[in-house]
């Protein structure tokens, strides 16, 4: 997708502080962190929003979910504890529409998350 900016960040047209990346997901840390621990988890293929995956992409998202295990543990969160969120369009709070999950730590995450 020309205009996405995770696309851009994917082809290393923009640079971004990746911490993890593997054949099928790139993981970077947010620009505007949420918690001591805020990284996106992106597939490096574009796909705008959940209501676009189809069946046969059910292993990319285990393989952001994976990632997400493995962030988590490099950046020492994953004993402690952690959050991971997907949002689903404008009204959810989506603002990059490229699917990604967000590995949110380091601190006490309070629920409802609001």
């Amino acid at each position: 997708m020309i205009d996405c900016l995770f696309c851009k960040i994917v082809a290393g047209e923009i640079p971004a502080d990746i911490v993890y990346e593997n054949e099928f997901t790139l993981a970077f840390r947010d620009i505007n962190p949420q918690a001591p621990t805020h990284v996106l988890v992106i597939p490096r293929r574009h796909i705008a929003t959940i209501n676009d995956l189809a069946g046969d992409e059910t292993s990319l998202v285990g393989e952001m979910f994976l990632t997400a295990k493995e962030v988590a543990h490099m950046e020492g969160i994953a004993d402690e504890g952690y959050r991971t969120v997907m949002n689903c369009n404008r009204a959810a709070g989506q603002t990059v529409f490229h699917i990604h999950l967000h590995v949110l730590g380091g601190r006490d995450l309070n629920w409802p998350p609001g």
